[in-house]
């Protein structure tokens, strides 16, 4: 089974309200979606959208990467040995690791559907079925609330809250609203994508753990490079701590495991270039006893999907954080993960189980 072919599009999608993080704020989500069609007729979609500040991809380098040095690598490429295709994804460029994702979903998509599987099954198969938590922007801690309980209203019991802006002392009110609005029952995840001193995340989070307002983990309070100040951080609370950008390669979730700078880690396939590395990271973590989740960025259901089927086949991963076509006011994908209030159900047809992807404007074909 050779690539026959690779085309690109730019899609974008209006969100139904803005998302904000300490990082950025997105109102459009705006992707690169990736077709590859193989000579048997087969098609394996992909994605990657531009997440500038975290991965340091744009459109358009994530266009020139697929166009000018994987495009010359894969085409006309045979997948019966892939093992060498996704190894010679990894070390064609330095780092590029949205558009080395998109690529990499898209040919598991082919594989598994020669293989006549989902993909969740030939990477393992331990679920067909996970749960995802659901986000809320970090705003003021009136609007938070609120959104807390509109989510919670929708069945989502698990939410992921958005901290690290304004100051120390405003982003514990945050939770101390969310928490008095939604109840005890509800569990709430801290994300502060990188907006605290390590300083700052010992005082904030053993504040919390004073004020009983049970936090379940808090996600990268500190720099991404700052591993010893995730570690101080890890090391002086309670709270569970887990690196997110910390960690986008095999060699990071190493350093980390090894110094036990975190108690969990947070897999993205656009940090980690793909789920042929996301699964070294998860094998790494399993074998050390570290709990794994699988999250995304503002991705479509095509992107979703393929993190859906990664974080499925395995068991170490043990928490999923998959709400981002929820947030879009448009639907562009026809077929794939299905969502049933909290729960997400992994398509039995083979591969990824997408049929079509709709608003395919701006097209760049990418042929031999």
């Amino acid at each position: 089974m050779k690539i026959d072919k690779m085309e690109t599009y730019r899609v974008a999608v209006p969100l139904k309200k803005p998302f904000r993080t300490a990082l950025r704020t997105v109102e459009t989500a705006e992707t690169i979606v990736v077709k590859v069609t193989c000579e048997n007729g087969i098609i394996g979609w992909g994605e990657a959208p531009p997440t500038v500040v975290i991965t340091g991809d744009s459109l358009s380098s994530i266009e020139s990467a697929i166009h000018n040095v994987l495009k010359p690598l894969l085409v006309n490429k045979s997948l019966i040995n892939y093992e060498g295709i996704f190894q010679g994804i990894q070390s064609a460029l330095v780092g590029n690791s949205s558009a080395k994702a998109a690529v990499d979903m898209a040919l598991y998509d082919c594989i598994s559907q020669q293989c006549k599987l989902p993909l969740y099954q030939f990477l393992g198969g331990h679920k067909n079925e996970v749960e995802t938590d659901y986000t809320v922007s970090v705003n003021g801690p009136e609007e938070m609330g609120e959104d807390a309980v509109s989510y919670v209203q929708q069945g989502f019991d698990v939410l992921k809250v958005k901290v690290g802006k304004d100051d120390i002392l405003t982003d514990i009110e945050r939770i101390r609203e969310v928490r008095n609005r939604v109840g005890s029952k509800v569990k709430i995840r801290l994300d502060a994508n990188q907006g605290w001193k390590a300083k700052e995340a010992v005082y904030a989070i053993r504040k919390m753990e004073s004020m009983d307002l049970n936090i379940e983990l808090v996600e990268q309070p500190v720099k991404a490079w700052d591993i010893e100040g995730l570690k101080q951080v890890t090391d002086a609370v309670d709270t569970p701590i887990m690196a997110d950008e910390s960690v986008f390669t095999p060699k990071h979730a190493f350093e980390v495991i090894k110094t036990r700078s975190a108690d969990l880690i947070n897999i993205k396939l656009m940090k980690s270039g793909g789920i042929y590395q996301a699964q070294i990271i998860n094998q790494l973590a399993e074998v050390c006893g570290v709990e794994c989740m699988v999250g995304s960025m503002i991705e479509t259901r095509i992107g979703i999907t393929a993190a859906a089927h990664f974080a499925a086949s395995k068991k170490n991963i043990t928490r999923f954080d998959f709400d981002a076509p929820l947030m879009m006011a448009k639907e562009v994908v026809d077929g794939g993960i299905r969502y049933s209030g909290r729960k997400i159900i992994l398509p039995s047809d083979p591969g990824l189980g997408i049929r079509d992807v709709l608003f395919t404007e701006n097209k760049q074909e990418l042929t031999s």
